[in-house]
């Protein structure tokens, strides 16, 4: 038996008020307007962004073509100001020029028009030309030559180090380098071509006979490691007559004694350390100047294992420039079959752009088969300093 619940006459009225009073065909009109107006908003969004791309795209090709333009009437001119005779069909031999123009070029000083009959009497000029019958290293890597000069001047006499002195057992001078200079790099000849000039002035023509020229040809390596193929030595005193081109033929690289080291060893077999002290360094001075100061650089290496290099304090440069610093190196464990010890001397001036300069170098240590004297008897006399002078060579 089934029973029909009615509701409640105040439910029943509430329903019907929430009916809307609109008929279909008012409804599908206002669902129609709504698309139309999105549609609408759809047109004019689409329409702006077509204006903002239109405009950049225009402001781009004005600007590109205001700049043709510009460059069009530059080069215009340019054109109406070489051209604005008649034509010409002459024709000119200019390889003459090119290759005075080269020289010009690579040349790092050219003395001015002004000045070159007062110098001529006061200078001396060298011009690198050519360097003829040389091998090829390696199939694998061309050659890349060239010519570093250097100026030399016969100063002090030396200390008379045994293993700087001459043939006749005399002490040897110590040389100064003046000037130095580089031509640029020729790569892959063997016969290469400089032509590079370098002039300097000298203030007493009657040093010549102290002065000479060095020059080695080498082999460029990016590491600074250039090899040196050879050498030629000339004094400018023999030279009578100027300008001279001499041919030379290259000999074996040696080098030149440009002042000594008194350098201080030490071994401590207990601890396995070597110290190195250097006291003092004597070098021919060119000029006395206060803005010249010298330091040294020490590296130890044994059995092929670099050891930290170490550096001493800068003092001013003298005849005799007395340091004193000793420093510690720790060696690798017994036996050293193999050491050596390099002490570079630099000097630095306040007044250059250049922040060092090489002097020289010394060398001194153990080999498997020879030994160095300062080496035995440091060996020989271990917890002991043993001092001696040794040469310093460029």
């Amino acid at each position: 038996m089934q029973m029909d619940h009615l509701a409640p006459p105040g439910l029943l009225s509430a329903a019907g008020e929430l009916r809307m009073p609109f008929s279909d065909t008012v409804k599908y009109c206002i669902l129609g307007i709504s698309v139309s107006l999105l549609l609408l908003a759809l047109a004019i969004l689409a329409w702006q962004t077509f204006r903002c791309c239109a405009k950049t795209n225009t402001t781009y090709t004005r600007q590109e073509t205001l700049n043709n333009d510009l460059l069009y009437s530059d080069e215009k001119s340019k054109a109406e100001s070489n051209y604005s005779g008649a034509p010409s069909t002459k024709v000119k031999d200019v390889s003459k020029e090119v290759r005075r123009l080269s020289r010009c070029l690579s040349q790092p000083s050219c003395p001015s028009a002004e000045h070159d009959q007062k110098d001529r009497d006061m200078g001396e000029q060298a011009d690198i030309k050519k360097v003829e019958g040389l091998l090829k290293n390696s199939q694998t890597r061309s050659l890349q030559l060239f010519v570093k000069l250097r100026l030399m001047r016969e100063g002090l006499e030396g200390l008379g180090v045994e293993s700087c002195k001459e043939a006749e057992g005399t002490a040897p001078s110590l040389w100064t380098v003046l000037h130095e200079w580089q031509t640029r790099i020729v790569k892959g000849s063997c016969n290469p071509l400089f032509g590079d000039q370098f002039s300097c002035v000298l203030k007493d023509l009657k040093e010549l006979h102290q002065i000479r020229i060095r020059m080695e040809v080498r082999d460029f390596d990016k590491f600074s490691r250039h090899t040196v193929l050879g050498e030629v030595k000339f004094s400018l005193g023999h030279l009578n007559n100027y300008p001279v081109e001499l041919h030379e033929n290259l000999q074996i690289p040696q080098k030149d004694l440009v002042g000594e080291v008194l350098l201080s060893l030490k071994f401590l077999p207990t601890s396995q350390r070597l110290e190195v002290g250097l006291l003092k360094i004597r070098t021919a001075l060119n000029e006395i100047s206060s803005n010249t100061a010298l330091y040294a650089r020490i590296s130890v290496q044994c059995n092929n294992c670099k050891l930290r290099h170490q550096k001493t304090a800068a003092v001013a440069r003298c005849l005799v420039t007395v340091f004193n610093e000793v420093f510690i190196f720790s060696l690798p464990e017994l036996p050293l079959e193999q050491c050596k010890i390099l002490v570079s001397v630099y000097e630095t001036r306040s007044t250059k752009k250049s922040t060092k300069y090489l002097i020289g170098q010394m060398t001194v240590g153990k080999e498997k088969t020879v030994e160095d004297e300062h080496w035995s008897l440091m060996m020989h006399s271990v917890r002991q300093p043993i001092a001696k002078w040794h040469g310093l060579l460029i």
